[in-house]
């Protein structure tokens, strides 16, 4: 599906950002009048200290330190909130719902796309989205808490279907048909080389959704999922007037040759006993175990995740 409004990008384009947030960094010209702050998250794509995107040749990935390029980069954040110093959480209120935000009830959700369908990512769409926008109360806050997936609530759902999968939660590239749930991240790398390469599959995936989930929800049927998988990310400090939020495709794929396919998906596709899924699952702070066993849960509150970091504007 097309995307129709060109929000941000990944190549290291300089956003406006939006944020004023009372006491954020030890602002003092904050209009002490005003009721909300405006908040704008910016999301850039990384390896390392190097900014990708789709026309760049990453070099020196993973264990056997291979190049790629990039292949897809999507991912969904979701239930963003702003820490106060005493750690209270203020979700962020999303702008009016559109083709990049989700909002009903509690639950809130952003695509962030990172690929502009150039290059090797020609399977994605030329749309772009960088950004979280959204609003919240006059206070002083000092970090930062999200979530890369879906919320539950709306995981569940036929992508195809209007009545129940609204925008950004309708793109059949980012659908689990077979758990009629989501990819939360559809990240992707390939063999610069092409057919002509040395990699054993041409292209390391880390499609991250649930799994071990019973119940259809075509039928009515409620969801349960074994696993959850879906990463905590949590800056105890974040100022986005000055920090923007990096994903780091090395710190991704560090544990990993992504070269070669080990058995099970290429790449890591969230199966509980693929084993390319051990270091991907260690990077994103999530219990993994070879025998399957693993529930999925964040470790420490994903606190030891490696692949999202703050980075200055």
């Amino acid at each position: 599906m097309l995307k129709r409004g060109l929000v941000g990008f990944s190549g290291g384009l300089s956003v406006l950002a939006l944020a004023l947030l009372s006491g954020c960094g030890g602002g003092s010209g904050d209009d002490s009048s005003a009721s909300t702050r405006a908040v704008a998250l910016e999301f850039v794509a990384v390896a390392g200290h190097t900014p990708v995107q789709c026309n760049t040749l990453v070099a020196g990935l993973g264990t056997g330190a291979a190049n790629a390029h990039i292949k897809d980069l999507r991912f969904y954040i979701s239930n963003v909130a702003l820490l106060q110093a005493d750690g209270t959480e203020t979700p962020l209120t999303l702008a009016a719902n559109d083709d990049w935000n989700l909002s009903v009830g509690s639950d809130r959700v952003t695509l962030i796309d990172l690929e502009d369908a150039s290059g090797a990512c020609n399977g994605g769409t030329p749309a772009t989205n960088a950004l979280v926008r959204g609003t919240v109360p006059a206070g002083n806050y000092v970090g930062l808490k999200l979530t890369m997936g879906v919320p539950f609530a709306l995981n569940h759902t036929l992508y195809s279907d209007v009545a129940t999968a609204k925008p950004p939660l309708d793109i059949g590239a980012m659908a689990w048909s077979w758990q009629s749930g989501r990819k939360f991240s559809k990240i992707e790398l390939t063999d610069p080389e092409g057919a002509n390469g040395q990699w054993s599959a041409k292209t390391f995936a880390v499609h991250l959704g649930s799994t071990g989930c019973l119940g259809n929800p075509a039928t009515g049927e409620t969801v349960q999922c074994q696993a959850p998988n879906r990463t905590q990310v949590h800056f105890a400090a974040f100022n986005p007037e000055q920090q923007k939020i990096a994903l780091d495709v090395q710190a991704l794929v560090a544990g990993n040759d992504v070269s070669k396919n080990l058995g099970g998906a290429a790449g890591c596709m969230s199966g509980g006993t693929d084993p390319e899924c051990a270091g991907v699952f260690r990077a994103l702070a999530l219990d993994w175990q070879a025998d399957g066993t693993g529930n999925g849960l964040p470790i420490a509150g994903g606190a030891a995740q490696t692949i999202f970091r703050p980075i200055a504007r």
